[in-house]
């Protein structure tokens, strides 16, 4: 019987099976062995083929996401920032405004948790089946700008402007010119009230032209992303530097116990 589940399980994959062998060979076990109906068979492996191919959707879509590594939520601290709303970020958490096409605005200072909340946004959106992209402003301005010809630019932005979701990570903390401001200006129109935009930024819409200095498109480029916008703005002190260690005080001793032995 061992041999008939295996070449099974092979012809399975041959036929566009996503399922693991080793759990197609111990399905087809377990249904041998419980003598279940043929109904009832053909239910439950639908059951693990559409759970092996969720696996490997998610997967796929975190690849492209390029979230990289950060703390969730459940790690976040609530009592550090001066204001933040709360409410707000649970409510975004459940992702309406994914669903209608909306954007958000992280505003605050550095060091306050945007960028973090962000990404926890991105992943509840990955977990529920949407596509993500996550990016540094400075890194896919710098990305479309190296495209050497129009078709190229074209393919490339549909890396930001097709995801569900796309997040743009620190607006303001270096300077782009009047040519990235029109490239950023276009990824926004194309996503207008259709997905959603993120991004985190330490700069009030009114002072985004100092990012862009001498850009045409600043004020068309904050009325698009502006007009279906949730705005959330964190106040207080950055948290790595009220936890950053002061060079004066004294460094605590390790007790011999705990000292490794030479």
């Amino acid at each position: 019987m061992s041999n008939d589940t295996d070449d099974l399980g092979d012809r399975l994959r041959r036929i566009g099976f996503r399922a693991r062998k080793d759990a197609l060979a111990a399905f087809l076990a377990h249904a041998h062995k419980s003598r279940v109906g043929p109904t009832e068979t053909v239910e439950q492996l639908a059951d693990l083929e559409e759970r092996a191919r969720a696996a490997v959707n998610l997967a796929r879509r975190t690849r492209f996401a390029c979230l990289g590594s950060f703390k969730t939520m459940d790690r976040f601290d609530w009592a550090h920032p001066e204001t933040i709303d709360r409410s707000m970020i649970e409510r975004l958490l459940e992702l309406d405004f994914v669903e209608q096409g909306e954007n958000v605005l992280l505003k605050g200072g550095s060091g306050l948790g945007k960028t973090m909340i962000a990404q926890n946004l991105a992943n509840a959106a990955l977990a529920a089946g949407f596509t993500v992209r996550f990016s540094t402003l400075a890194a896919a301005l710098a990305d479309l700008l190296n495209q050497e010809s129009m078709p190229a630019f074209e393919r490339r932005i549909r890396r930001y402007t097709r995801p569900d979701v796309l997040i743009l990570d620190e607006l303001g903390y270096l300077p782009c010119d009047s040519r990235a401001a029109d490239i950023l200006y276009n990824v926004i129109s194309r996503r207008h009230e259709q997905r959603s935009t993120i991004i985190t930024t330490n700069l009030a819409f009114k002072q985004w032209g100092n990012t862009f200095p001498g850009a045409a498109c600043v004020v068309a480029l904050v009325d698009r992303f502006a007009q279906h916008c949730h705005r959330l703005e964190i106040t207080g002190e950055s948290y790595r530097d009220k936890h950053r260690l002061d060079p004066d005080r004294p460094k605590p001793t390790t007790p011999k116990s705990r000292r490794k032995r030479a």
